[in-house]
């Protein structure tokens, strides 16, 4: 896959292994490095630790829960029950379906009526990216706390239903927790490999198998053997289809700052591209203008 910009300057991992092939290679070539992390596993540790210090309090309400730590899927599911027992009548919890491994895929919904059209969010669904978990704790608290204080989001729920998927891919998310950090896919076995996992970022019925994706089991980057064919996907599906008045889906990832629309695998325009793009220039606008974070935008192809 190539680069939307060859001018752009890329985040690489390297094992330690390789870290002097890779030296030699940028300073033969005359490009310029700055190595960011010194040893990552040393961050992963200190992460552990933190989260160890984090688990010896145990929250007695959701206004006690440790936002500023990263969570278990069981600390995550316990949340989401305690924000549900919390605030009857505006928020509840829908599962519509089950992991590969026979997890339960819990959204929260946030709704101040009757019949209204619906808004989607969701994160996690690389598992490894824990800060998008730990981002749709805060929102979900946001939500909460800020009806009837914050003038914006009191005028979206009194339209739209938010629905909101904390942990999309609960099985790769448990799997980070227990065996591998890193870990990215979902757990289901793929036949005829050793490799375990399919991407669910591009497993997606939207040009199926087309660019940035892999037809390789190994890869990380695997599509799956058909489009739908994971059940955290296929849940969703259902979900948006059955529901008929999705207005909004929004997939929440790391590592970047960046807010991206579709799409990403054509650079033909959608259809929509014009105001997209001024919605996300306007986004990103009052983004930075809290912390002056600076963030791109476009469309996928042209951005990544």
């Amino acid at each position: 896959m190539e680069p939307a910009d060859v001018s752009l300057p890329i985040d690489v991992r390297v094992p330690f292994d390789r870290l002097q092939d890779i030296r030699a290679f940028l300073m033969y070539h005359e490009i310029y490095y700055d190595i960011m992390i010194q040893d990552l596993q040393d961050v992963l540790e200190e992460e552990q630790r933190e989260m160890l210090r984090a688990k010896s309090l145990q929250p007695r309400s959701t206004d006690d829960y440790n936002y500023a730590s990263y969570h278990t899927l069981n600390e995550i599911n316990s949340f989401i029950d305690q924000l549900v027992q919390e605030n009857p009548g505006f928020v509840s919890k829908i599962v519509i379906g089950q992991s590969y491994e026979g997890r339960p895929l819990n959204i929260l919904k946030f709704s101040t009526g009757a019949n209204r059209p619906g808004l989607w969010i969701d994160t996690g669904i690389h598992s490894r990216e824990w800060v998008t978990q730990a981002s749709g704790i805060w929102f979900s608290k946001k939500i909460v706390t800020d009806y009837g204080r914050d003038a914006e989001l009191t005028d979206i729920l009194n339209k739209y239903d938010i629905f909101l998927e904390i942990v999309t891919n609960p099985d790769g998310f448990q799997f980070t927790h227990t065996n591998n950090r890193m870990w990215r896919k979902t757990r289901k076995p793929n036949p005829g490999s050793s490799c375990v996992g399919v991407d669910p970022n591009r497993n997606w019925d939207a040009a199926f198998g087309g660019p940035g994706a892999s037809s390789t089991p190994c890869s990380e980057t695997y599509r799956g053997p058909r489009a739908n064919s994971e059940p955290e996907v296929k849940a969703i599906v259902d979900f948006v289809q059955s529901h008929g008045n999705i207005k909004a889906f929004v997939s929440i990832h790391s590592y970047s700052q960046m807010l991206l629309y579709p799409y990403g695998y054509t650079k033909t325009p959608c259809k929509d591209q014009a105001e997209l793009h001024e919605l996300a220039r306007q986004a990103i606008t009052e983004l930075s203008s809290l912390y002056n974070t600076q963030y791109r935008y476009g469309s996928i192809i042209t951005t990544i």
